[in-house]
């Protein structure tokens, strides 16, 4: 089981997962001359691809828009995707510091800064949880949410994944030297990659991801969706989507952290089909 996750956590990171067999990847997304924005002094980077309804995507903790990439070209046939980097990721510079709180902020100032009247909100693992965020903080501009892989509360996740959590520190980073090289040949910032990591910690230490309060003032459609196999307990999904007002909750089987890499077609499907129906069909082209 240990092992399984230490893959889970690898298969997350910036050297990334191999897609699906079937999943077209046309575009290097996440190196593909996309567009920066200053936010809190942090320069942030972003991709956009599509047309129609604005949909924010949201990576992975420790990864970037890349990780995302198996799912991006079938979303961008019905939405306007907007991907981006969270601070520290990929091709963005890094913020004082982490947190979920932090993350949604730059995630608010980007809606605001690229005057979008109104966006569909898709995440996975940490972006999952920011996702939440959004739709709590933002109910003048959040329309729908996704959130994949989410968990509100560290006791959210499974024994195995907290302890390995706090088991792979800087120390265990420097022996990961594929990880370490890619970041330090996308980061604008290389040479801040343990001040990157240590943030990283002291944001998965936090107990509370997400207040319950937050989850239960959102009022417009959430999906929480997760695999069965996930490195979080399935009654702490469950006991978030009781919190939601208007939430529906999909599990997947025989699959774990990694749907967005392995399952993108069919998380692709569920996505989709979640925000026609909420919508009335209206989702763009």
């Amino acid at each position: 089981m240990k092992q399984f996750l230490y893959s889970i956590i690898t298969c997350i990171a910036f050297f990334g997962c191999k897609p699906a067999e079937n999943a077209e990847m046309p575009v290097k997304y996440g190196s593909n001359n996309g567009k920066y924005l200053t936010i809190r002094n942090t320069r942030v980077y972003y991709e956009e691809y599509g047309n129609g309804v604005p949909l924010l995507l949201l990576h992975q903790g420790l990864g970037s828009i890349e990780n995302l990439g198996a799912i991006i070209p079938e979303l961008s046939r019905h939405f306007r995707v907007i991907a981006y980097d969270a601070p520290g990721h990929g091709r963005s510079e890094q913020a004082d510091s982490l947190s979920g709180a932090l993350l949604a902020d730059y995630g608010s100032a980007l809606i605001d800064q690229l005057k979008l009247d109104s966006v569909y909100v898709m995440g996975w693992s940490m972006g999952g949880n920011t996702a939440l965020l959004l739709g709590a903080d933002r109910p003048d501009k959040v329309r729908q949410v996704i959130s994949g892989a989410s968990n509100s509360k560290s006791a959210g996740l499974t024994q195995e994944g907290r302890d390995l959590l706090k088991e792979y520190t800087v120390e265990a980073v420097k022996e990961d030297k594929d990880w370490l090289a890619n970041y330090q040949k996308m980061n604008p910032q290389p040479d801040k990659w343990v001040k990157f990591w240590e943030d990283n910690q002291k944001m998965w230490a936090r107990e509370i991801k997400v207040p319950d309060e937050k989850l239960s003032s959102i009022a417009v459609p959430v999906l929480v969706i997760r695999g069965d196999r996930d490195m979080i307990r399935l009654e702490h999904s469950i006991e978030m989507y009781r919190l939601l007002k208007n939430g529906q909750l999909c599990v997947y089987p025989h699959i774990g952290h990694e749907m967005p890499e392995l399952k993108g077609d069919m998380l692709c499907r569920i996505a989709i089909d979640f925000l026609k129906e909420n919508e009335g069909g209206e989702t763009g082209n």
